[in-house]
């Protein structure tokens, strides 16, 4: 994480979460995150897998030139970017990690400008990962951004933060922690980066 409004976020997120696997939607002040919440946005993930702006900051929107709300979160990057975007936010919803992405939009006439994303994992009802709590900040903006609606992006790298410095070290404090993980006797094998994956209806498992 190299951006504030990113630190800024997580170190209010991870406050609030305190030792629970992920701290509940409504645990979340707006109010708290002051300067930086133009720059946040919250996702919503549906039962069919897919993911969607629930919410977005004036500033998201006026930066790429549109309307976020109810968009695909996914269609942020190229198409073939999607696929890898979708195992680390696997990885969010079902390990409990925080995902920090560096992403670029280039437009015609005007050089690259490059992003940082960051989404973390929030409760909303019962104990699965149904919301996402994230935030989109320019790195080192050029005088144009604002001017012209932003295009697809391309990902320049991922990187994987574990608030307890491992996957499953706070869903393993749940006294039942099959609630947090479904059942994985039907799940589809993926090996990502060297490690191998259940792959599950919104999310993965580590094997």
């Amino acid at each position: 994480m190299q951006q504030r409004t990113s630190e800024l976020l997580y170190a209010y997120w991870n406050e609030v979460r305190g030792e629970r696997f992920a701290p509940r939607r409504f645990d979340i002040e707006p109010a708290q995150l002051g300067a930086v919440l133009s720059e946040t946005f919250i996702l919503e993930c549906e039962d069919t897998g897919k993911i969607t702006f629930r919410l977005a900051g004036t500033k998201i929107c006026d930066t790429f030139g549109r309307e976020f709300r109810g968009s695909d979160f996914f269609a942020l990057v190229q198409a073939a970017d999607r696929e890898q975007l979708k195992v680390y936010v696997g990885e969010v919803r079902s390990l409990g990690s925080v995902m920090v992405m560096e992403a670029e939009a280039s437009v015609a006439g005007f050089g690259p400008a490059r992003f940082e994303i960051v989404v973390l994992p929030l409760v909303h009802t019962g104990t699965n990962i149904s919301r996402l709590l994230g935030s989109i900040t320019a790195i080192d903006p050029p005088h144009w951004l604002g001017s012209e609606r932003l295009p697809e992006m391309d990902v320049l790298r991922y990187e994987r933060i574990w608030p307890e410095g491992r996957p499953h070290a706070i869903a393993d404090k749940f006294r039942n922690p099959p609630a947090l993980i479904p059942e994985l006797a039907d799940a589809r094998i993926v090996r990502v980066n060297r490690r191998n994956f259940r792959v599950l209806d919104g999310g993965l498992a580590n094997d």
